[in-house]
């Protein structure tokens, strides 16, 4: 996977996507890599229905995100200005990278 936490993604489907001039970008919180799936920031929100016990007294609705598959995201490119195809690169003497597909360099270029 070349997503990680902290990475700045965009949604491509689904609820919170927006148009495809202006898609939501957003930060990832969480990766489950067994799951295939991620948690973005303010993306795929869900309300907790709390009933009224001991320690919250009043209850009430607790929101929070929910996973999305990893399908659903593109990698934000900041050369590009738009979520960008990644691929896998691995210069002659050096590490494994992710780099956007459309410019063939890493991310951020």
């Amino acid at each position: 996977m070349s997503i990680r936490k902290d990475d700045i993604v965009e949604v491509i489907t689904g609820d919170d996507a927006g148009t495809p001039q202006a898609r939501t970008r957003a930060r990832v919180l969480r990766v489950l890599p067994d799951k295939q799936k991620v948690v973005v920031e303010g993306i795929n929100r869900v309300y907790r229905h709390l009933k009224p016990n001991r320690r919250n007294a009043q209850g009430g609705r607790l929101s929070k995100e929910m996973p999305i598959s990893i399908s659903n995201v593109l990698l934000y490119c900041s050369s590009c200005q738009r979520g960008c195809a990644s691929a896998a690169a691995m210069p002659p003497m050096g590490v494994k990278s992710a780099i956007a597909r459309s410019v063939a360099r890493g991310w951020g270029c």
